[in-house]
């Protein structure tokens, strides 16, 4: 009998080496209940203006769109809200899923899978999106080549993910959020504050947006530019399948 890794033991590595992708389901499955709470507090409102900007970056009008690590759909649901003709949000996490599936959305697709390995044909949809989730995938360079796979020639990829503020003061006092603040706030609106901590960790651990534009080139896609919100704390990547 298989059982799952305590999140209250052991949480993900917050850097690539040495991430587990049954710790950071584990994880995800026990945010899921106040996940949207602790979201929009933590980010003072601002992931659903994030949620938007990625949404249009995937020209999602009429398009067949995949969303990577959707969580309860929010990403998803933004795309079907701009015009996508249908989406399939795929998550490793069933309670993420079951938490979205359970809203009634129509016109999304819920698939429990890892996007390190696609259950897809080839060029299946028109545009790809993952909104702060490549930051946990165990190997983010092999998720970008699936993505780059199961995309349309001439389709969409966007990737939106922490980063670090370009203004060397406000990233100094970002810096000091991440690592005193934030822990400490989610204790207050998260179902698992353990979480956090792990998600400060890997905002600080995660390459500059020059390396993950190189990743995204590197999975088949060109003409990657990058727009940064929030003054830097966010940065929203996009390519175009070559």
């Amino acid at each position: 009998m298989t059982t799952t890794p305590s999140l209250r033991r052991e949480l993900p590595a917050a850097g690539r080496e040495g991430k587990q992708a049954a710790l950071v389901q584990a994880m995800f499955d026990q945010v899921a209940p106040r996940y949207d709470l602790a979201n929009a507090a933590l980010s003072l409102g601002q992931d659903a203006h994030w949620r938007r900007v990625t949404a249009a970056a995937a020209r999602p009008d009429g398009a067949v769109v995949l969303d990577v690590a959707s969580g309860p759909g929010n990403v998803a649901t933004e795309l079907m809200a701009q015009g996508a003709r249908r989406v399939t949000a795929l998550d490793l996490s069933y309670n993420m899923l079951a938490e979205g599936a359970s809203r009634g959305h129509p016109g999304i697709d819920w698939v429990n899978g890892d996007a390190q390995s696609l259950p897809f044909p080839d060029a299946s949809f028109d545009a790809v999106t993952i909104s702060f989730g490549l930051r946990n995938v165990p190997d983010p360079e092999r998720a970008l080549r699936e993505f780059g796979r199961v995309t349309r020639p001439g389709g969409r990829v966007v990737v939106c993910e922490f980063a670090n503020p370009t203004w060397a003061p406000f990233r100094a006092l970002y810096r000091r959020y991440l690592v005193g603040l934030l822990p400490q706030a989610a204790r207050v609106v998260s179902s698992s504050p353990e979480a956090y901590r792990y998600l400060a960790d890997s905002i600080l651990a995660w390459p500059d947006r020059s390396a993950v534009a190189g990743w995204i080139e590197a999975g088949g896609f060109t003409e990657v530019m990058v727009k940064d919100l929030a003054g830097g704390i966010v940065a929203v990547h996009r390519g175009f399948r070559r």
